[in-house]
């Protein structure tokens, strides 16, 4: 694998929340770099390296400020990131109060317990949230402006069709990738962009608790590949992200689909730099000496409430306690690195294991025996590839982890007489690692036990499991997974992209939404909206059309004697009318305030005058500030909506904030649209209050319990109608909040679900075939004997009574 790693067919940028190395002050007070150990930097650094690629990061340091510069690597250094020059490196500066909420705060505060399964540990505080959001779009910035520089130095040497590749790392940086396609999409910058998590990934039920669980999913959609450890992880976000963000998956293919985009998804096990440990563990000399007959169980850890310290303390006395044939013959070797040593929580592990130790040290211990040893302080890996070598058990047992590579590490340098691996479930090496013995942690009894096991394990068995696991890792190793990664991402010179992984709506995929929805013989109402529901949206009003085959379905739909279509939009009542133009629909302008019914009947929301008065000066207002460069205003009659669409992207900020304010102070509320505001006056009705107006003067008071509801258009009828209607909320953005049911990219998805309906009706035809035109007849006739009986001056209640009657006997032909 040697140099296929390096054979990648674009420019790298690699963000990650830390640089690969750590930048402090030497005794001179000057800024020097301090190697960073750990298999990422070991596999990826030589590649930034050959591919003069960027690494952005934070530097570790506060006191490296803006416009500082990041200083060379010393001559001497043997590190991996020795090559690593200082103009590939990209820091981004985090202040201390930032970095308390966004670090401390929300990635291990929030994320980190929750992600770990343990969300009784985790806070949801919003203003660390949003710290954190602030954070990510600072690493979007620096990111946004190495992929401007990268792709000019691409285009001014004639690569125009080299695509660099943007890899993103961890749950620190979840948010990223929601700015940096946002941009890109604007600006057309070429990239592909890749995301792996190091962390588990929660089941839904848990990452249902995160009160911003849908800008995070959405965040990690806005890649082109997102990787995890192991297939669990996979398709759990997969999971959270169709039940969730409403999301049409592929959990075969691992696919998932948001707004018209395809996300592939894959399970990559991330490895160790293998032989780097076999020649560490060859050339350490013996760190820790003990007599030949006593047996070491090796336990190597970050302090840290997922690790399962606690439970494999008391397993170990419990294995004391059951197996006394081994007092003075074992040790348990505990080594804690130090970590978060200014978080409470933290604080109160440790005490609580060094009280632990203490006591079950005070209870067994002989003159010359103590059968726990404690280390709290960090090891040198040469230390650590000494004890890997030398123990006779590792004790690999957290309650969480993504993978756990102390596992693997202890395998690489097991070059001797073969030691035992003892490995929990729950973290990912459990489902790869297939010769180690596997124990549930929170199982005390089965850990002594399976101790007692590892420790008695007769030599050939030890070197059969042995010889296989180091057979697996030293083929899967850290250069594997990241040559993986990148042929993954069709980032490899040697080999075939091949086409993109698309998933294409189709018409069966509708059975998954709709099939239970609709299922019996009720009546079926349609409420529509229409500009990017119906129409795509376009750079004038006048321009929105609907297709022919769009057309066609409808009208052949308003022909079914069992459905009702409603078209339901922010234009006039005439305007929607005549670009639609087909009969047998209900039509409701300026979002419901008025509504026709086919019969004829109308219903027009009183809007208070003042605000009638107010909309041409309002119109002057905006024309005057506003509507330039291609900005204008549309008058609605009692409203107006500011498009903004062709506007140059760098003006549109400052033009929607400025009539948004415009709107505000004319009393008006502005409702944010695609590129468009709408200022609607301050009245309780919207889409979903007027679906429900028209569902109740269609089918009468009763209607809920004999009618089936579909909803497609946006977000203002979602509320209203939730647990009510099958909702999908139309929407070419993937950065969107909704209450609705499911989601559809734009009118050719609309159009594609309109066809299965028809076809799904289609089979209740020949049973539900009966006398229509003589009801027909018979409605329309009570309609006119009831209408001729209203005097002008009837209030509209009693008037709404009497149409409700006329229509109910619809429902009982």
């Amino acid at each position: 694998m040697g140099n296929k790693k390096r054979d990648i067919n674009g420019p790298l940028i690699v963000v990650s929340n830390r640089l690969p190395f750590v930048l402090s002050k030497n005794s001179d007070g000057e800024l020097v770099r301090k190697q960073s150990a750990g298999g990422l930097v070991t596999a990826v650094a030589p590649v930034v390296v050959e591919c003069k690629g960027t690494w952005i990061g934070w530097s570790g340091s506060f006191d490296l400020k803006p416009g500082d510069p990041i200083p060379e690597s010393d001559p001497e250094d043997k590190a991996p990131t020795a090559g690593l020059k200082s103009n590939q490196i990209i820091p981004v500066h985090i202040d201390k109060s930032e970095f308390e909420e966004f670090y401390n705060g929300c990635c291990n505060g929030t994320f980190w317990p929750l992600f770990h399964s343990m969300p009784d540990r985790a806070n949801f505080v919003s203003k660390d949230w949003k710290t954190y959001c602030r954070v990510n779009d600072k690493f979007a910035d620096c990111t946004l402006d190495a992929l401007r520089n990268v792709i000019k130095t691409l285009d001014e040497a004639g690569n125009h069709d080299t695509v660099p590749l943007v890899w993103i790392h961890d749950y620190q940086l979840l948010t990223t990738a929601t700015k940096i396609r946002q941009v890109c999409e604007e600006e057309n910058l070429r990239c592909k962009l890749g995301f792996f998590l190091h962390i588990p990934f929660p089941s839904w039920d848990i990452m249902r608790l995160l009160p911003w669980d849908d800008q995070v999913l959405q965040g990690m959609l806005a890649y082109d590949f997102a990787a995890f450890h192991i297939e669990d992880y996979c398709l759990n976000f997969i999971d959270c992200c169709c039940r969730r963000l409403g999301c049409r998956v592929d959990r075969t293919n691992m696919l998932v689909e948001l707004a018209g985009r395809t996300i592939q998804v894959k399970a990559l096990p991330i490895g160790i730099p293998f032989e780097r440990f076999v020649q560490l563990s060859e050339k350490a000399p013996t760190f820790l000496n003990m007599p030949d007959d006593v047996k070491v169980i090796l336990g190597v850890d970050r302090l840290d409430y997922t690790k399962g310290l606690v439970h494999r303390i008391l397993a170990f006395e419990k294995f004391l306690e059951k197996y006394p044939d081994f007092h003075e013959k074992v040790v348990l070797l505990q080594i804690s690195v130090p970590s978060r040593t200014d978080v409470k929580e933290y604080k109160q592990l440790k005490d609580e294991t060094e009280l632990l130790i203490g006591r079950i040290n005070g209870r067994f211990s002989k003159p010359n025996w103590s059968p726990i040893r404690y280390i709290y302080g960090c090891l040198s890996q040469e230390q650590l590839a000494a004890l890997y070598r030398d123990c006779a058990v590792a004790l690999v047992t957290p309650l969480r982890d993504g993978m756990n590579l102390v596992a693997k590490e202890f395998v690489a340098c097991q070059i001797r007489t073969p030691g035992v691996l003892i490995l929990s479930p729950f973290a990912g090496a459990g489902g790869t690692m297939h010769e180690a013995l596997l124990v549930n942690p929170y199982e005390l009894d089965e850990m002594a036990n399976v101790l007692n096991r590892a420790l008695k394990m007769p030599l050939d068995e030890r070197e059969l499991r042995m010889t296989q696991l180091r057979h697996r890792e030293q083929l899967l190793d850290v250069n594997y997974w990241m040559t993986s990664f990148f042929s993954s991402m069709g980032a490899l010179k040697d080999e075939d992209e091949g086409p993109p992984k698309t998933m294409q709506l189709r018409l069966d995929d509708f059975d998954m939404y709709l099939s239970n929805h609709i299922a019996g013989a009720g009546k079926l109402s349609l409420i529509l909206d229409y500009d990017g529901t119906l129409t795509h949206l376009t750079s004038h009003p006048d321009l929105a059309i609907m297709s022919e085959e769009t057309i066609k379905v409808l009208q052949r739909l308003t022909r079914m004697p069992d459905i009702n279509i409603a078209i339901i939009s922010g234009r006039t009542l005439d305007n929607v009318k005549s670009m639609v133009g087909i009969e047998n629909i209900t039509y409701a302008g300026s979002h419901g305030i008025e509504i026709l019914h086919p019969d004829g009947t109308n219903f027009v929301h009183p809007v208070p005058r003042q605000y009638e008065q107010k909309i041409a000066g309002l119109q002057k207002l905006l024309v005057e500030e506003v509507c330039k460069e291609g900005a204008w205003v549309e008058n609605k009659g009692v409203m107006l909506t500011y498009h903004y669409r062709e506007a140059p992207p760098a003006k549109r900020e400052h033009l929607e904030r400025r009539a948004i304010e415009i709107f505000k102070n004319a009393g008006f509320e502005p409702h944010q649209g695609f590129l468009a505001i709408e200022g609607k006056p301050p009245i309780t009705w919207d889409q979903g209050r007027a679906s429900i107006y028209i569902l109740r003067t269609t089918y009468g008071v009763d209607w809920s319990e004999r009618v089936r509801v579909i909803y497609a258009g946006n977000e203002d009828a979602m509320l209203a109608l939730q647990g009510i209607a099958c909702t999908f909320r139309v929407d070419p953005s993937p950065m969107v909040q909704t209450a609705a049911d499911f989601r559809l990219s734009g009118p050719d998805a609309v159009l594609t679900m309109l066809r299965w309906v028809e076809k799904e009706m289609h089979k209740r035809l020949p049973t539900l075939n009966r006398t229509m035109s003589n009801s027909r007849i018979q409605n329309t006739a009570l309609v006119h004997s009831i209408s001729s009986q209203m005097s002008i001056d009837q209030k509209e209640e009693e008037k709404e009574k009497m149409i409700l009657l006329a229509r109910r006997s619809k429902l009982t032909t």
